[in-house]
């Protein structure tokens, strides 16, 4: 006899299931996310598991009706021994749910990675699942992302890093409220030695929070990426929490956008971030003192030529602040994605980059959102381009520049072919604004024909005549771009 894993059978009704959800069947990785699946399914999905023992991977993220019916399919898991990977984001999870994942672990001991994000109802409950933990745990990755947890949560998650010492990612964003127990998780922390990812984004940090945070920093040598950001209440800390910070030397991306940070803060940012060899991506947005601050932050960029990635949008840079950055990034060869948006003293200043621009190679992403550009600005992008420079341009932002003229928009526009990668591009007005097209729009549409790459086109609050909205469906008929239009 056969066993029922063998049987033929057993595979038809698995490729009959996977087929009437529209996929493909794959034996190691069950992929069912957003396919509105029923509790019937689920149900039917346990009854395959028997004819799956070489699943590795379960994906079941975005289909609400999983959440009660899980324990249908965990006690079917001694069946996938093999799983590495199980994703249950937006499940609707209950605490049966999560009573009956915890109850799985013994049994799918090869578990790596585990998502539970944007399940509000784990909250409160995480010690259901954290207790069944046995020490010598293979997560490597563990994602709970805007779950409501609870400082009671984060004392349970405190307990379990002393069992999981193979944990690289830890993300924990959008739980506001465990910000009060980050102090107990930063203890054990020296737990994962090996973590490469942490992700604090909007925990409700505090700055003691951050001292806790940067004591433990010592023991994460491995750490390649920290994110802190949108924690309001961390600002002031910096200057008191950095000792730890500098010793990371794998640390390649840094964000610290939306942290209030405070300008004595700045002044030792400015002296721990240049430290930070590795650094690929460092994110300062919305802390308005990064500009205003005597302490040469953006200067000193220049010690980091690994940078891929500069975010300093609505950092109220003037004058000073953004000829600094302008000559620091002369020694960025490597610069990908600029974002100096919402920085109004870019305006008619923009020939003070001329120089990086012409540098930077593999410049991919140039964010310039309202920073009240004229026409000039316009033009000197263009001459890059006619000179060859930007050649490797995928997204430029213009949007909500009101103060460029039409003839700023004619010299553009005739210029804008030359972008051949270029894929997005968005030339919106305010949203309090509405302004009529002007003799632009017809160079637009002779550049846009020229650009095969091109999927998304921003054109909101630019006022069109009939005939020019029918011109720019037409370019548009085989509604394989996203064209934003009033």
């Amino acid at each position: 006899l056969i066993s029922e894993a063998e049987s033929p059978f057993g595979e038809q009704r698995f490729n009959q299931f996977m087929q009437k959800l529209g996929k493909k069947p794959n034996s190691k990785n069950l992929d069912l996310n957003n396919c509105a699946l029923s509790a019937a399914d689920v149900t039917e999905l346990a009854s395959l598991l028997p004819f799956l023992p070489e699943l590795e991977e379960i994906s079941l993220s975005w289909n609400g009706c999983v959440g009660g019916t899980l324990k249908a399919l965990t006690v079917h898991f001694h069946h996938v021994k093999l799983l590495k990977v199980l994703r249950l984001n937006n499940c609707r999870l209950t605490a049966e749910d999560v009573t009956s994942l915890g109850d799985a672990f013994e049994i799918v001991s090869q578990l790596e990675e585990l998502d539970l994000s944007w399940n509000s109802n784990i909250g409160g409950k995480l010690s259901l699942l954290t207790k069944k933990l046995q020490k010598g745990c293979k997560l490597k990755l563990l994602k709970i992302t805007d779950c409501n947890l609870t400082a009671k949560d984060g004392e349970s998650l405190a307990e379990i890093l002393n069992v999981i010492p193979n944990l690289e990612v830890l993300d924990l964003s959008i739980n506001k409220y465990i910000g009060c127990s980050m102090k107990v998780i930063a203890q054990d922390l020296k737990n994962v030695p090996g973590l490469k990812e942490l992700n604090l984004h909007m925990c409700g940090l505090k700055q003691d929070s951050l001292q806790g945070l940067d004591t433990a920093l010592q023991h994460l040598a491995e750490l390649r990426k920290l994110d802190v950001s949108c924690n309001k209440e961390i600002g002031g800390g910096f200057k008191d929490s950095t000792v730890h910070l500098a010793s990371l030397k794998n640390l390649e991306v840094l964000d610290l956008h939306q942290c209030c940070v405070t300008e004595e803060d700045m002044t030792v940012l400015s002296q721990v971030i240049p430290l930070l060899s590795s650094l690929q991506e460092l994110n300062l947005s919305s802390n308005k003192n990064v500009g205003v601050s005597s302490d040469p932050l953006l200067g000193r960029l220049r010690f980091l030529p690994k940078l891929k990635s500069v975010a300093i949008s609505n950092c109220g840079l003037g004058e000073e602040s953004f000829s600094s950055l302008a000559e620091a990034a002369l020694h960025l060869p490597e610069l990908e994605i600029l974002d100096l948006s919402w920085n109004k003293c870019v305006g008619g200043n923009l020939k003070l980059l001329l120089g990086a621009l012409k540098l930077a190679t593999e410049i991919q992403v140039l964010r310039l959102s309202s920073c009240n550009l004229v026409a000039e600005d316009l033009a000197l992008l263009t001459l890059l381009t006619r000179d060859g420079h930007l050649a490797r341009l995928r997204k430029l932002d213009l949007s909500y520049n009101n103060n460029i003229s039409d003839e700023g928009w004619v010299v553009f526009c005739q210029g804008l072919a030359v972008f051949k990668e270029l894929s997005e591009l968005d030339v919106s007005l305010r949203p309090s604004s509405c302004r009529d097209c002007g003799m632009w729009f017809g160079e637009l549409i002779a550049a846009l024909s020229k650009l095969p790459a091109l999927a998304e086109l921003g054109m909101q609050r630019w006022v069109l005549s009939e005939s020019q909205r029918k011109r720019l469906e037409s370019f548009n008929q085989d509604n394989k771009r996203n064209i934003r239009f009033d």
